[in-house]
């Protein structure tokens, strides 16, 4: 495994382009892009203020930098760098933005979600949505780009209008069974949308492509209820993340419920594999050690090092009690993803918020949990293998694959904690985000097969 030196950044934001040639990053009000195999940087634009969001066209011809504070959006071109195009929503203001699939439209969101603005790149159109819901997750695309899904609220009524991305003409309209719809999400194969309530109620509903609900699920009543969820790859499974601390699994043919994964505070079947993060010292050949040490070693050369024991079962993992009179507790499933091949799901209850558990989907039986030293603070699966990557604000990172468990120190000077992660879409390098920081991660070649 090799790392990179460290690279600027601020908010997080460094993004791979669809196609993986190119890697996008902020620096306050600049964006720089660079080649995402030498990292030589190929195009610097400067924005007009700090750069609060961006995201690539689905062709990785344009990128657009949003920002929300002054109610502008920017798109630079990466044919032709001298083109660029400013978008200024002036007093409607501005709260989210985004790319439509054919990368030749931008969707804006103005402030109170008055209504989504439709730009167009080609014709410089402009087309309205009004009543857009302000809520979590309130557009959705179908995979395919064919399709796209709108949560609209008017007359205190919860309504979903579905569009024709190609032209935007409203295909379908409406209405849900929802007290307050929190999100929507389609399935990869684009021909179910799930629409879920507010955390208030347990209620997530399924509607067809036309507009047909096809199923309506609850758990349970009278308690906080759905947190996160989760399609398979495959669109055969939909996992709900809930606050009761368990994962209920849907499946496609009749959408009850198959099984429900639950995440206690002791792991005792004996099934199961505990890897538990421990610290070491490290070992240092005094005789084959150059003094000074090279700078880039001499950080990590006497940093604790870390490495995963096998532990016995019944394990008990340290859990925390949520504060009962604050919003959002911290309980229940907040993370949830299954790897690219359906096999397995990766999950995080935030009430032991150190523990990563991974579900084996052919048996629906818990595999393997990952105890580390710290909390987790992000997880992602390999986009082409079952291997999964963890980070934990520190300056290490894990990867877990059926074959086993690593932890690696990243052997950079300074203080650099590691806090998300992305990888690179062919899966044998990734980005390891910081908050003033980003290096990228390479793995060898046989790591990768």
């Amino acid at each position: 495994m090799d790392f990179s030196e460290l690279f600027k950044l601020s908010g997080l934001l460094g993004r791979f382009s669809p196609d993986g040639k190119c890697l996008a990053s902020c620096v306050q009000f600049r964006l720089v892009v660079r080649d995402a195999s030498t990292l030589q940087v190929l195009q610097l634009y400067t924005c007009l203020d700090q750069i609060q969001y961006i995201e690539w066209s689905s062709d990785s011809l344009f990128i657009l930098c949003a920002m929300y504070k002054r109610g502008i959006v920017q798109v630079w071109s990466l044919e032709q760098p001298d083109w660029h195009c400013k978008i200024d929503e002036g007093s409607a203001g501005l709260v989210a933005s985004c790319w439509s699939p054919d990368g030749r439209h931008i969707l804006n969101t103005t402030e109170f979600h008055l209504r989504i603005t439709v730009w167009s790149l080609c014709t410089k159109s402009v087309s309205y949505i009004k009543y857009p819901k302000a809520c979590q997750q309130g557009i959705a695309f179908t995979k395919d780009g064919r399709y796209m899904a709108v949560a609209e609220r008017r007359d205190c009524k919860d309504f979903i209008s579905i569009f024709v991305c190609s032209d935007w003409q409203l295909l379908r309209h409406f209405d849900t069974e929802t007290q307050d719809l929190f999100g929507i999400e389609w399935a990869p194969n684009g021909c179910v949308l799930a629409v879920w309530d507010t955390c208030l109620e347990y209620k997530i509903l399924l509607y067809s492509l036309d507009g047909r609900l096809l199923s309506t699920y609850r758990a349970y009543e009278w308690s906080l209820g759905i947190k996160s969820i989760a399609w398979s790859p495959s669109s055969q499974f939909l996992a709900i993340g809930s606050y009761d601390e368990k994962v209920r699994i849907l499946n496609h043919v009749t959408w009850k419920k198959i099984t429900e994964f639950e995440h206690p505070a002791t792991v005792a079947n004996t099934k199961t594999i505990v890897y538990k993060e421990v610290e070491k010292s490290p070992s240092v050949e005094t005789e084959r050690l150059s003094f000074p040490p090279p700078r880039a070693l001499a950080g990590s050369l006497f940093s604790t090092q870390s490495k995963y024991d096998v532990s016995q079962v019944p394990v008990s993992l340290q859990c925390i009690k949520p504060v009962a009179d604050r919003a959002n507790p911290k309980m229940g499933i907040g993370m949830l993803a299954f790897s690219p091949d359906n096999c397995f799901l990766a999950t995080k209850n935030d009430n032991i918020p150190n523990a990563v558990w991974i579900w084996d989907i052919q048996k629906l039986k818990l595999f393997v949990v990952l105890e580390q030293l710290c909390a987790v603070q992000s997880f992602q699966w390999d986009p082409r293998q079952p291997r999964l990557a963890v980070c934990t604000g520190n300056s290490k990172v894990y990867l877990w694959s059926p074959a086993g468990c690593v932890a690696v120190q990243v052997p950079l000077e300074g203080d650099f904690q590691i806090v998300s992660l992305s990888w690179h879409a062919s899966g044998d390098s990734m980005a390891l985000l910081g908050k003033d920081n980003f290096c990228m991660c390479y793995l060898e070649r046989e790591e990768v097969k």
